[in-house]
């Protein structure tokens, strides 16, 4: 990257990143409450509608890790143009689509733009500034991350009762018209020699990845058998497998089987994972169960899940002083646990209990789910040195973007499998509601048992934490 140190960086290039992170999240949080108007228009369910988040999801999963590469071969600048371009050609696509399958298709061209987006401007900053200044300016960029959680649904439920569905994705179309623009004054282009890409790795893992998620999506729906649903998770379990084994032998495969060697980063890679199936589907399961189960609007099912997400940006000055007082392992535990039974709470209320009485407990789930998110990422990167740091932050995006694939999609299964369960709900829906919470609560329980697996002083070095003898 020699030939970039002459390269100007503007200050606005942070508003660039903070742009991205703001569409993605704003995006990826809009469409919940607007679920039940599209499946209405697209004559759909609205629990069989999960297929067009899981598309979304599942895509930036699948490509992310090439993101990185492509940045350095080609240039910071022309990606992320390229990405903004996509993802707003998918969002006018996404509007115009009339029935669900071109409403998916339309999603997995706007999430390749998405799997771009962010890495690229987030590695443009990475390049452009020092280390001592980075904290600050990530810490800036984040913010509006946070924020997309709060207008996402309440707009999108504003959205649906005053016009229709197609408009929560028109939104994105002058914001990424103003990216690109913007993008080609302010986006410096870094160029540097990428290392070969792994592509038969990147193979293998994409097709159990594929597979993995076509089986939880299609028992979700209902859509297939048990038998079947075993025999795509036997495949993809294969294609894994095969995976190990070629990059046992590979010299730079896709990722390294030695960060697994890491302890800090698989608990907290498995504890991600397991965690999300309890909580993933929350963001969908509730504006589903408000506006279905007790039939409230989509407009006051959005403004529900405020408290929830103020609360989660609140929370976030508190986990520094918890882990310096408390320590990861005792604090990951405790907190999963508390996790458990707030989610479980959400099988209490009906349709005739009173929306106020619903505020206090998504305070609360809005607090510790943030508590938790923080805490298992920081936990997942804290061994990590030069060496591992670029590969470990990547394997990490993926199981994100993975794990919320996959706690939607269990949690649909869950749902659909309860309500088809004459014996348990007779068709009540509300009451199949009831029961995926509490169930969804005892998988958050056993998810607890992972961080038994840390120990006393982990993380004590990225938390400032000083370490006592017992």
């Amino acid at each position: 990257m020699e030939a970039n140190k002459s390269i100007i960086i503007s200050p606005k290039l942070q508003w660039i990143a903070a742009m991205a992170m703001f569409m993605q999240a704003l995006d990826s949080t809009i469409l919940n409450t607007a679920l039940p108007a599209m499946a209405a228009d697209l004559g759909r369910s609205p629990l069989s509608m999960q297929s067009v988040i899981i598309a979304y999801t599942l895509t930036l999963a699948l490509l992310i890790p090439i993101s990185g590469w492509l940045a350095d071969k080609y240039g910071t600048r022309r990606i992320f143009s390229l990405a903004v371009g996509l993802f707003t050609l998918g969002s006018l696509a996404c509007a115009l689509s009339d029935d669900i399958n071109l409403l998916v298709c339309s999603r997995i061209l706007q999430a390749i733009g998405g799997s771009m987006m962010v890495p690229v401007s987030r590695l443009a900053l990475i390049y452009a500034y020092p280390k001592d200044q980075l904290l600050k300016v990530i810490n800036f960029v984040t913010m509006p991350a946070l924020v997309g959680p709060v207008v996402g649904p309440l707009l999108g439920g504003w959205i649906v009762q005053i016009a229709s569905w197609h408009w929560i994705f028109l939104v994105n179309i002058p914001i990424g018209i103003a990216g690109i623009v913007f993008a080609q004054k302010v986006m410096p282009d870094f160029k540097r020699e990428p290392k070969s890409l792994d592509i038969l790795g990147f193979i293998f893992i994409s097709c159990g990845l594929i597979l993995l998620s076509m089986g939880l999506e299609l028992g979700g729906e209902g859509a297939i058998s048990l038998t079947f649903l075993f025999v795509l998770v036997f495949i993809a379990s294969v294609f894994f497998a095969v995976y190990v084994f070629y990059a046992k032998k590979k010299t730079n495969p896709l990722f390294s089987l030695d960060l697994f060697k890491i302890r800090t980063l698989r608990i907290g890679l498995l504890g991600n994972l397991f965690t999300r199936l309890g909580v993933g589907g929350l963001p969908l399961l509730l504006p589903l169960m408000l506006q279905v189960a007790f039939l409230h609007s989509p407009s006051v099912s959005g403004m529900m899940l405020m408290p929830a997400a103020i609360t989660a940006i609140v929370a976030k000055s508190w986990i520094v002083p918890l882990v310096r007082r408390f320590g990861y392992k005792k604090l990951l535990i405790a907190n999963t646990l508390a996790l458990a039974v707030v989610i479980s709470l959400f099988a209490l209320p009906d349709k005739t209990t009173p929306l106020l009485l619903l505020v206090p407990l998504l305070i609360i789930y809005g607090c510790i789910n943030s508590f938790q998110m923080t805490s298992m990422n920081t936990i997942t990167l804290a061994d990590l040195d030069d060496n591992t740091a670029s590969e470990g932050n990547s394997l990490q995006t993926v199981m994100q973007q993975l794990s919320m694939s996959f706690g939607i999609s269990v949690s649909m299964m869950i749902l659909r499998g309860i309500e088809n369960t004459e014996c348990l709900t007779d068709g009540n829906t509300e009451l199949a509601f009831k029961y995926t919470f509490i169930v969804l609560g005892i998988i958050t329980t056993l998810a607890s048992i992972i961080f038994l697996n840390l120990k006393k002083g982990d993380g004590d070095k990225i938390s400032g934490r000083k370490s006592k003898n017992e």
